[in-house]
């Protein structure tokens, strides 16, 4: 294959140094927080804007990993991340699978229903939530907290999987059917290993926005703090009228550098899962 060689024209030129400049504006905070978890308190307050610590030391990873308790906070993270992502790709895909596939009376109407929710602020399903999971006896329990954070409608994803289902052949469920499988059997063994793309996608989003997640998080860990995720443990560096700059920069790091991670060797998949579900 020949390589594609860019014509390098002064609008091209402007454009790179513009888009090169606008990326280091981007990426400074995250550079500058990782330089702040190597000094001391004293030194990020004088150093400013300065980027290379004078004696680069990791004990505020220490801190945070241990004394802050992180590495239990870093774990109830994955937990509950990982349950949820079970939970809403299970729901989501036969959502959307059910609504491509099949016709039936207020089909429309729901769809119309799920798009309206778009609008509907996250916050103000809180106290309901937290109100059924108290009467379920699920408050401060991380089934419960699996559950508040898989709870929401997440219809960006079942649109995803109703888009996908849509362009399939109803012949392979067809063929199924007259083979005499399940409705379940269909839908698992033919129909969801199809959306490979479309899943990955969903894991994406709900792993950012479980693992990111606080008010929920917040309030369902509120009387047992060994259930705590990374975004409420990061309130433990702030006691009374001190703060650990250090640690929590430390802190932000280690809660921060999975969804980095995520993102760089997924973001082929949710490109192809975005794209295989509106293509016509």
């Amino acid at each position: 294959m020949k390589r594609s060689h860019i014509k390098w024209t002064p609008s091209n030129t402007i454009l790179f140094i513009f888009l090169f400049l606008f990326g280091l504006i981007w990426i400074y905070p995250f550079v500058w927080m990782i330089s702040a978890s190597l000094k001391t308190n004293l030194e990020i307050i004088l150093s400013g804007l300065n980027l290379v610590p004078k004696s680069p030391s990791f004990d505020a990873y220490k801190r945070a990993w241990v004394e802050a308790r992180f590495n239990t906070y870093f774990l109830n993270s994955i937990l509950t991340s990982a349950g949820s992502i079970l939970v809403v790709v299970i729901r989501c895909s036969l959502a959307g699978y059910v609504l491509a596939m099949y016709n039936f009376k207020g089909k429309k109407l729901i769809t119309s229903i799920m798009l309206i929710t778009f609008f509907v602020p996250v916050g103000t399903t809180l106290i309901p939530i937290v109100d059924l999971s108290n009467k379920l006896h699920l408050l401060n329990t991380r089934v419960g907290l699996i559950l508040a954070l898989s709870a929401g409608g997440h219809v960006s994803s079942v649109l995803l999987y109703r888009g996908f289902f849509g362009q399939t052949p109803k012949s392979l469920m067809e063929a199924g059917i007259i083979d005499g499988a399940s409705f379940i059997q269909i839908f698992g063994k033919i129909m969801l290993p199809l959306a490979g793309p479309v899943t990955a996608t969903t894991i994406i989003m709900t792993f950012m926005s479980s693992w990111n997640a606080f008010m929920q998080p917040l309030v369902f860990t509120f009387s047992n703090p060994n259930l705590r995720t990374l975004p409420v443990g990061m309130m433990a560096f702030s006691k009374g009228d001190t703060i650990d700059y250090g640690g929590q920069c430390a802190a932000a790091v280690l809660s921060v550098t999975p969804i980095a991670i995520a993102y760089i060797f997924a973001q082929q998949y949710f490109v192809n899962g975005i794209a295989g579900a509106v293509k016509s």
